[in-house]
């Protein structure tokens, strides 16, 4: 860390600050994302402090999403409440874009809702986005769309018990007048609507070694010269699926011919880890190859789709036709083959006696 007298006077009254908790918690939330920028680590500035780490990237989120508000435009109810407490709650806001935040933070305001509450409020309100028009008898207001998800899931449900709850909860946040006579029927419409159970991934495993080739580089035609030779670089292959990058942009992966492979009319790949799937396999957490074939964009319920969403690629099923764009389809998810000890099998002179 190489501050000047200056800006280290300043980081002790920022450290001094953030020790008596003076001020407003998005104060303190500029003060450690200052910090930080003058080269405090997250645990250093713990240490300074008390503020733990975690603590720390709460408020900073916090006060990313409490500035989005502002921008926005809130009630100045909203914008008091908010910038005095409850950055628990705005962290949960995160995942939402700008817009759907405030409109958010009014909802939750009006209804007083818990950090937990919050969680779910955002989930359905991310959920609902997806939709390019609301569905009918549904508006685009935030209530409508928490009210949208209860009354789906109701509608889904034969316990009693668990639909009685969900009407409840469509009925306390359903702010059309259409929303809220759609969750009332469901008081006399007993009739249970199935939810589609997410397709099984196309998940195989490597069993064999000659199932993944390796990738060497290609001097040429003869006839050739020492220099062609010279001029090859020396390849690297690496992980579990045998990367190979190049000085170049971009990587290799090898992949065993297979018909899903081979029919692919545009296909790419990348890598994931099995826990971050949709409807994960079981067992432990392993590097996976995904497989997209970037030509095959219409919409299939038995199928996974790559899409985008806030600029990241993300892997979904869609039980309904969406309103976003599909990038290409899932035709084939890779795990690696299973190796007891990598090392025994490069030792040609161990045999079994």
């Amino acid at each position: 860390m190489t501050d000047t007298p200056e800006n280290g006077q300043n980081v002790a009254e920022l450290l001094q600050s953030l020790r008596r908790k003076e001020g407003k918690w998005v104060e303190w939330a500029h003060a450690c994302q200052t910090l930080q920028k003058a080269g405090y680590s997250p645990q250093a500035i713990f240490e300074e402090t008390g503020f733990e780490p975690i603590q720390q990237n709460q408020i900073v989120v916090a006060s990313q999403v409490y500035d989005t508000l502002l921008a926005v435009g809130v009630s100045d109810a909203v914008k008091e409440f908010f910038g005095q407490r409850s950055s628990d709650i705005l962290y949960e806001l995160r995942i939402l874009t700008q817009r759907d935040r405030a409109s958010a933070a009014e909802l939750v305001f009006a209804h007083k809702l818990d950090a937990d509450e919050v969680h779910e409020v955002a989930r359905a309100l991310k959920d609902f986005s997806r939709f390019g028009t609301p569905p009918d008898e549904f508006t685009t207001h935030p209530g409508d769309g928490v009210a949208y998800q209860a009354w789906k899931a109701a509608k889904q449900k034969t316990d009693l018990q668990e639909r009685s709850r969900l009407i409840a909860r469509g009925l306390k946040f359903a702010h059309s007048a259409t929303a809220r006579q759609a969750v009332e029927k469901l008081l006399t419409d007993f009739t249970v609507t199935p939810s589609r159970p997410a397709p099984r991934l196309p998940l195989y495993r490597l069993e064999s070694d000659e199932e993944l080739p390796r990738i060497v580089p290609v001097v040429g035609k003869l006839p050739l010269t020492k220099a062609d030779l010279d001029a090859v670089p020396m390849v690297e292959e690496v992980g579990a699926f045998h990367l190979v990058q190049f000085s170049g942009i971009g990587a290799w992966v090898t992949l065993p011919g297979w018909q899903v492979v081979r029919t692919a009319d545009d296909p790419i790949a990348l890598l994931c880890d099995s826990d971050k799937l949709p409807n994960p396999p079981s067992g432990v957490a392993e590097e996976v190859v995904v497989v997209i074939d970037r030509a095959q964009r219409d919409w299939q319920a038995d199928s996974y789709f790559l899409m985008a969403e806030d600029d990241q690629l993300r892997l979904r099923w869609f039980e309904e036709a969406p309103e976003v764009a599909l990038l290409g389809r899932v035709v084939l998810v890779m795990r690696p083959k299973k190796v007891l000890d990598e090392d025994y099998t490069k030792e040609l002179w161990q045999i079994d006696e």
